[in-house]
């Protein structure tokens, strides 16, 4: 059992690597989860994945209604949004060669509503997010 447990946690590790300095949390490292009730609602996370603006995380943070949220530059901030309808969501961004990579691991027992995680990234280096160009707006 115990070698099992070690087998699984070496694969996890060489899966997930250790982060790079491009790939460290920008501003304060935002790391924010939540769930919201309105399952019609999780249509408004971003396409890409990713808030690059300012006025896309304003907005993101009304209809979803996020509250005490950080205020990020995002000159030099991208923030990696996930949701699911699963009851837990764990989100790990990585950059390689100036991809953002997004992988996002849920459970899949369906809960109403639903969840999201979202996470800071350092805009430094990045062009674009699994393998789409980096988003405008």
């Amino acid at each position: 059992m115990i070698r099992c447990a070690t087998l699984l946690t070496a694969a996890a590790y060489l899966f997930f690597g250790t982060a790079t300095p491009a790939q460290d949390k920008a501003d304060a490292g935002v790391s924010l989860k939540g769930s919201v009730d309105d399952l019609t609602l999780q249509d408004k996370a971003p396409k890409s994945g990713v808030v690059v603006s300012a006025a896309g995380w304003k907005t993101l943070q009304e209809v979803w209604g996020i509250k005490d949220a950080p205020k990020l530059d995002f000159g030099k901030t991208i923030l990696v949004v996930a949701t699911t309808r699963g009851s837990q969501l764990k989100l790990t961004p990585r950059v390689t060669n100036g991809d953002l990579k997004v992988l996002a691991i849920s459970t899949r027992d369906l809960r109403p509503g639903f969840r999201y995680a979202i996470e800071s990234v350092s805009r430094d280096g990045v062009k674009s997010v699994n393998g789409q160009p980096l988003p405008k707006e």
